[in-house]
Order: structure tokens, then sequence, then C-alpha cells
């Protein structure tokens, strides 16, 4: 073993196997990070001090973008988006030679393989169309979802670590990793656990302070902006550790990827939210900023 290489803890990919049918880690990564960020969107909608409050039938009611049940209901469509859009974007994105050899394989969702920016797509397609059907506010349901992502996404990367996944270039760092499943004994950057620390616990902090410190929600628009700009920079800058995917490898000077490619629109769409929600913003432009309740 190299020195100053940490061996790869002994954590099997599968918690429980009973006869053919088995429980991942994966699988339980995703369960969690859905239902974890639907209980904190549900908090978000019914918090006191983040939504200004109107009279409803002599009664004062929050002026939250969705209700309870509609944030319910929100979720199957998010799951489906997802999921999905997840393993779409997958095979157009990184394997596109799978649809030459079987396009069905499209929906094999079973099989692996899953990309964050085709998941990505497939909810802001699911949420849109329900927020229309639902005559919502297409921003301000972003804002809630683009602020529990993260949670989603620290509990994917740690999966993809358990799982020996989309692992680091070789280094000689003192926190590398042997992964095991490489075959070449060689340390490695854990990019896995990087990208749960930046895209998962560092933006959820972030994103928490905009939205319970600075008010964020009552700009629509620009917690999506937040998440987006601190997600397409975060990926971009674990993509320099990170080993890129075999079946396309680099794509231009040695070091640009796949995940750089994608990332980058979502940098310039989120400073465009963001500038858009500033006050500097032309007024066209700005969004109607949602007003804390005159009556407080």
């Amino acid at each position: 073993m190299p020195a100053l290489a940490i061996p790869f803890p002994e954590i099997d990919p599968i918690l429980v196997q009973l006869g053919p049918f088995a429980i991942r880690w994966y699988a339980l990564a995703y369960i969690a990070g859905l239902v974890l960020g639907w209980r904190y969107i549900l908090r978000l909608v019914q918090s006191q001090t983040l939504w200004p409050s109107r009279k409803e039938k002599g009664k004062k009611v929050l002026d939250a973008p969705a209700t309870a049940l509609q944030i319910d209901d929100l979720l199957i469509w998010v799951t489906l988006g997802v999921v999905l859009g997840g393993r779409m974007g997958y095979v157009l994105f990184y394997n596109p030679g799978m649809l030459l050899e079987n396009p069905f394989s499209i929906f094999a969702v079973w099989q692996g393989g899953m990309s964050f920016h085709g998941g990505l797509l497939g909810v802001i397609v699911g949420g849109a169309w329900f927020c229309i059907r639902n005559n919502l506010s297409i921003f301000r349901v972003g804002d809630l979802v683009a602020a529990a992502v993260p949670i989603g996404l620290f509990f994917g990367r740690i999966a993809n670590f358990i799982n020996q996944e989309l692992w680091g270039n070789v280094t000689n760092v003192p926190w590398a990793v042997i992964f095991p499943k490489t075959g070449d004994g060689l340390p490695r950057h854990p990019s896995q656990l990087y990208e749960a620390g930046l895209e998962g616990l560092l933006l959820f902090a972030v994103l928490y302070l905009a939205v319970h410190r600075l008010g964020a929600f009552r700009r629509p628009g620009l917690t999506v902006g937040i998440f987006l700009t601190g997600y397409g920079l975060s990926r971009i800058f674990v993509e320099f550790f990170r080993t890129p995917d075999f079946a396309i490898g680099y794509l231009a000077l040695d070091f640009v990827t796949m995940g750089m490619i994608l990332s980058l629109p979502m940098v310039i769409i989120g400073l465009g939210l963001v500038w858009r929600a500033l006050d500097n913003a032309p007024s066209w432009l700005r969004p109607e900023p949602i007003l804390p309740d005159p009556q407080k």
C-alpha cells in the first residue's frame, strides 16, 4: 500500500440481502434525500417567520407558495423527475452508445447510471408542469425545492463513495483513498466526499442562511439562482480532481469534462437569476417582492 493512503472502509453496497431481494445503500440514499427534503419543505411552508400573512374568511393565513397538501403531491412529480430525468440524462450525456445497442435501456433505471443534470432537468419539467396545473408560481415553488436539494445531494454523494464510483484522480495527498474497485491499487482523491461537502453541506448552509437570515424567499427566484450558481461552481471545481467518465473521457485540453460543460450554463443562469432579484436590476426585469406582514 502506498504511504499516506487510506484503505477503503469495508462497506458492503448492499445493506440487507434476502434471497433475490436486496436493499442497497444507493436506493436508501435516494429515499432519504427525497423524504427529508420533502419534510424540510413542509417546515418551510409552515414557518410563521418566512411568509407574510393575509386575511381569508376572517382568519390569518400564511401567504406561502403552496399548501402542505400541494407539497405532498409535488413530491410525486419531483421523484419521477429525479429518477426518469436522471436515467435519461446519464444515457444521453454520458453513454449515448446505449441507445444504439438497446434503445429501451434508457428506461432500465435498475441497471444503475444516473446523472444529476438530467435529474435536475426532470425536476424542472415535472415541477413546472405541476405548478401550471395548480396555478402556482414556478419561481416561488422552485425556491422551496432549491433550498432542499442539497439534502439529497449529500446522501447521493455518500452513496457514490460507498459504491466506489465516480472516484478521483491519482494523488499523494494524505487523505487519499485506495478504492479496490479500480483494480490498480493507487491512492485517489475521494472526490465523492468533496462533492458531499460542497454540494451538500456547504451549499445547504449557504441556502439556509439566505432563506432564514437574509429573507431570500421575499425575492422569487433568488434561492434558485443561489443554488444553481453554488452547485455549478462546486461541481466545476471538483471535476478537476475527479476521474472523467470512461465512456467519453476528457472533451478538450485534457481537463474539460462533460460535468464542467453541463455545469457552466447553471452558473450563468444562476447569476442571471441572482442579478434579476437584486435592486440594481432593471425595473421591468425585477420580480415583484413579497413584503412582510405590515400588521406585525
